[in-house]
């Protein structure tokens, strides 16, 4: 009899843990997902009607005019393209380059390893500047080029260490089979260590897309002057300057002729289509990375 109401206590237990947990969890769903349905709905709700307010996950009057006056801007489509190439090239290039300095660093007989590691540790607290950092990229001849958006984010220290960690915490007999059998060091990088790194890849892989994706400081230091390099947040940025700085016309635009473009909408309709404009691409990536994350480490592979 005691043995089946402690079976009956314990799963009374159970289910309100359950149930407070799924509340818990639902509640914190509402309050992640509320800001970002709140950001929709203001971007496709009449310019006019939200200076009244009171615009929450819905729409009052939907409209997409605040869209069609972001996308009657002059580069914007070129600015898309070379957003989505940077972001493109710059992952894959930063993810092979962390990865392949990572796999240098955790072998054992790398004999400046130390030296190395303290060197990547060290630019995570001292940087240059941003004088020193124009001066290089102009010494580099990367002014008006492209490749000013991909060559100085390849090595990034921090991406570098949490690699290095993560093939640390991978078994060394998987390595030591490798040679037994005749691989060389690039066989043993190529074919083994970067399937088994595949989680911890993926999340770097997430951290460079975005950081590329979002990046329009280097365009204006370096391309502000070349529109064929111009990057979509960079000319995000110009439209939401336009529009927060005029007074009585905030939200004259003028396309690369000087001609203007009319607009009625509110400043607070164009932040949140751009907000719209700039997160959507990336939220699409997501879904496909996250995946990696609850992967283990070594799935498949030899334990020591």
């Amino acid at each position: 009899m005691n043995k089946k109401k402690y079976n009956l206590s314990a799963k009374w237990d159970d289910r309100i843990f359950d149930t407070c947990n799924y509340i818990f969890l639902t509640l914190v769903f509402i309050v992640t997902l509320y800001p970002f349905l709140n950001v929709l709905a203001i971007s496709l709700n009449d310019s006019t009607d939200t200076v009244r307010g009171g615009i929450y996950i819905w729409p009052r009057e939907f409209t997409l005019d605040n869209y069609k006056e972001i996308f009657k801007y002059d580069h914007l489509v070129t600015g898309f393209f070379n957003s989505v190439l940077r972001t493109v090239i710059g992952t894959a290039l930063g993810v092979l380059s962390s990865a392949m300095v990572a796999f240098t660093l955790s072998r054992a007989d790398f004999q400046g390893r130390k030296a190395v590691s303290t060197l990547l540790v060290l630019t995570l607290y001292f940087s240059g500047g941003l004088i020193p950092g124009y001066m290089l990229m102009r010494e580099l001849s990367l002014i008006n080029s492209f490749w000013v958006y991909v060559l100085p984010g390849m090595v990034n220290a921090f991406n570098i260490i949490i690699v290095r960690s993560f093939m640390d915490s991978l078994p060394y007999s998987l390595q030591e089979s490798a040679k037994i059998d005749g691989a060389n060091d690039f066989s043993i990088f190529w074919r083994i260590i970067l399937p088994l790194c595949t989680p911890v890849l993926a999340t770097i892989a997430l951290f460079v897309a975005v950081g590329q994706w979002n990046s329009w400081f280097d365009t204006y230091l370096y391309n502000s002057s070349n529109p064929s390099l111009t990057t979509l947040q960079y000319e995000l940025m110009k439209i939401l300057q336009n529009t927060s700085m005029g007074a009585g016309d905030a939200n004259a635009f003028r396309n690369s002729t000087g001609e203007q473009l009319a607009t009625k909408v509110s400043p607070e309709s164009i932040k949140m289509a751009i907000s719209m404009v700039t997160i959507v691409p990336i939220l699409c990536v997501y879904p496909f990375v996250q995946r990696f994350f609850v992967q283990g480490m070594t799935l498949g592979a030899v334990k020591s």
